[in-house]
């Protein structure tokens, strides 16, 4: 499936990329941004990708034009301060963090993110690396109420209590190895016109325990409290969330750096994708926009 970087003319306008800027995309994943990016930099500009999956490395290698000024590394963008350092890097003129998934992330990985038929034979670990305990092992060790919380803050989902209750029981007969077996637990353990059929009942799990795997909303809070540090006078930060605890993370943290007087919110409103691009592209429905600009 062919990878589709969601609200690029709005990540475009927002950045407003041009010749000579340090450019950084701390989610570069299969380089559909960062094609663009780079582009609008020119030659004169000089852009830093990163991403943990080194898989979407190697696709975004395929995407983007290699040449000096541009710089991929495996990294967290959590640790951003430290590449740019490391890297002997300045301050920047843009930063985008996309937090959702690509197509091949979802579909190809071989890391059990997807509960679709096409991957359930995929081993559960839903982590980007090797480096963090996987799902598999998370659901052996957790008790039924730690994994019921989960559920229910990371996923929003009202029946944590039932599906963690289904879970603990399915473990008790034998280990959850993949992402189809535990598909198939949390479906089994909600009633067929759950959501009306909006979206399937393993949604809301599969997005919890993806976040707890991961650290992920810690990595994101890291980030924006180093954004004074990493980001130049005028540097616009653009940030896409595609659920409400990350965009409710990112629009307080917004809204506490522009009190400051340092920073300014370059909208009070996040941005959505437009109806066409959620036709073309259904899975950007939830995706959020949120800018901020450095003065």
């Amino acid at each position: 499936m062919q990878h589709v970087p969601v609200l690029l003319q709005e990540v475009m306008h927002a950045l407003d990329p041009r010749p000579g800027d340090f450019m950084i995309d701390g989610t570069v994943d299969g380089g559909g941004h960062a094609a663009a990016v780079i582009q609008a930099i020119g030659p004169t500009g000089k852009f830093l990708g990163v991403d943990l999956d080194e898989a979407m490395l190697a696709e975004c290698r395929k995407r983007v034009p290699v040449r000096a000024g541009v710089t991929l590394r495996v990294g967290n963008y959590a640790d951003l301060p430290e590449i740019v350092a490391r890297e002997g890097l300045a301050r920047a003129d843009g930063l985008l963090l996309d937090l959702g998934f690509s197509s091949e992330q979802l579909e190809h990985s071989g890391r059990g993110f997807s509960f679709s038929e096409a991957s359930r034979n995929e081993p559960l670990l839903m982590t980007y690396d090797d480096a963090r305990t996987p799902v598999r092992d998370l659901l052996e060790r957790i008790s039924e109420r730690e994994l019921a919380d989960i559920i229910f803050q990371l996923g929003g989902e009202r029946s944590s209590r039932r599906i963690a209750r289904a879970i603990v029981t399915a473990r008790r007969k034998q280990r959850i190895r993949t992402s189809g077996d535990l598909a198939d637990i949390v479906r089994a353990a909600l009633p067929k016109s759950y959501e009306r059929g909006r979206i399937d009942p393993a949604t809301r799990t599969f997005q919890a325990l993806r976040i707890a795997a991961n650290g992920e909303l810690a990595n994101l809070e890291r980030i924006l409290g180093s954004l004074g540090d990493l980001m130049a006078p005028g540097g616009r930060v653009a940030i896409i969330t595609f659920h409400s605890l990350e965009d409710r993370t990112v629009k307080q943290s917004f809204r506490e750096l522009a009190r400051t007087g340092e920073w300014e919110l370059m909208s009070k409103k996040p941005t959505p994708p437009s109806f066409g691009e959620i036709v073309q592209n259904p899975r950007s429905r939830s995706a959020k926009l949120r800018t901020l600009r450095k003065k």
